[in-house]
């Protein structure tokens, strides 16, 4: 059975000139663009430090010492531009472009909702080719399984499910003891995103996320979360950040059920992270040959991260092209991501427990 993960990849690729230069563009976003053979020509960081030791780092040519300076270069050699800062900058960088330019933002599309809408309503006024970096959807073992579902191999799809149960070391993004959205603004979302990658998007969601008694500086690390499709399909988040006992025992899958099959994908990057475990991609069919696994070539980072910039640079090639990673559609993801908030604050249904005989 061929399973195909390669990504489209522009006739003309692009220089790139990147706005950050922090843990995901060194980890990622580099190591990415280098594997798919964009160049990048320019980078800015507000740290100059940092930034030129990244520059030289990866032989990028151009380590500006202003954000106006990578602008102005960046027109020049009719770069791609790439936003990689925390999510409440992004705005203002967005102002400062010219218009009709390309851009792919790092996620999330802002803090909240209302940041999400002046960014798209920016992104807009300007013109610009724009797309938000929700890139767990191009990963090679989800383009694998959307294969498989949009083949009709599992038949009518009813029941998704996406499971976390690790010690996440969220030591190493200080910036997120500031937020007062945390877990699913951060990282929940990707799973969110997923889903309505699968599904579409949910009628209504139920939500709750909350502290760890380990880590009570984070505003929250646990989330459960119902996606409403209706009455026959479920779909739910289960994420635990805190469970810092046996390695083995940590879990993150993956799993989406048909009327014909199932798929199960295990997210190895997830489990003892930063150092990370290993995928696993098992299915089942109803031809009676049970559970098997598959190779699949490349993981969630870097390999996914080619995804959302490769098409960038085809939509900006051919406007008919169809763009996963629009900011027209990351504004959908982002809308559900502020009803799980809502959700959780308003809280449960009390239960009544009064005996009246």
């Amino acid at each position: 059975m061929p399973i195909s993960t390669k990504h489209p990849l522009p006739v003309n690729p692009k220089a790139i000139a990147i706005i950050g230069a922090g843990g995901i563009v060194t980890d990622s976003h580099l190591p990415a663009y280098r594997k798919a053979g964009f160049k990048v020509f320019a980078l800015y960081d507000r740290d100059k430090q940092k930034a030129h030791s990244v520059a030289r780092q990866w032989q990028i040519p151009h380590c500006c010492d202003t954000l106006e300076d990578l602008i102005a270069q960046g027109v020049a050699e009719e770069c791609v531009f790439d936003i990689a800062v925390p999510a409440s900058e992004i705005l203002a960088i967005l102002q400062k472009l010219p218009e009709r330019v390309g851009v792919l933002i790092q996620k999330p599309m802002g803090e909240s909702l209302t940041q999400a809408k002046a960014i798209l309503d920016c992104c807009r006024q300007k013109g610009l080719i724009a797309g938000i970096n929700f890139q767990l959807r191009r990963a090679p073992f989800m383009m694998a399984a959307k294969q498989l579902v949009m083949e009709n191999r599992l038949g009518e799809i009813h029941d998704v499910e996406m499971r976390v149960i690790c010690q996440t070391p969220w030591n190493l993004w200080q910036f997120l003891f500031e937020k007062e959205r945390m877990e699913v603004n951060y990282h929940s979302i990707h799973y969110i995103d997923v889903i309505r990658f699968f599904l579409g998007d949910p009628q209504a969601v139920y939500c709750k996320t909350m502290k760890h008694p380990k880590i009570l500086e984070l505003a929250q690390t646990r989330s459960s979360i119902i996606l409403d499709y209706g009455d026959i399909v479920r779909a739910n988040i289960h994420t635990n950040h805190g469970h810092d006992y046996a390695p083995d025992k940590q879990e993150c899958f993956f799993k989406i059920e048909g009327t014909r099959g199932a798929i199960k994908i295990q997210i190895g990057v997830i489990l003892n992270y930063p150092k990370g475990s290993v995928d696993k991609f098992e299915y089942v069919l109803d031809d009676g040959k049970g559970w098997r696994e598959i190779s699949i070539d490349g993981t969630w980072f870097p390999d996914a991260f080619i995804g959302p910039m490769a098409g960038l640079q085809c939509k900006i090639e051919d406007d008919n092209y169809h763009y996963l990673n629009s900011v027209e559609d990351a504004w959908k993801t982002m809308c559900v991501v502020e009803a799980c908030y809502r959700s959780s604050a308003k809280g449960a249904i009390p239960v009544t427990y009064q005996d009246n005989h």
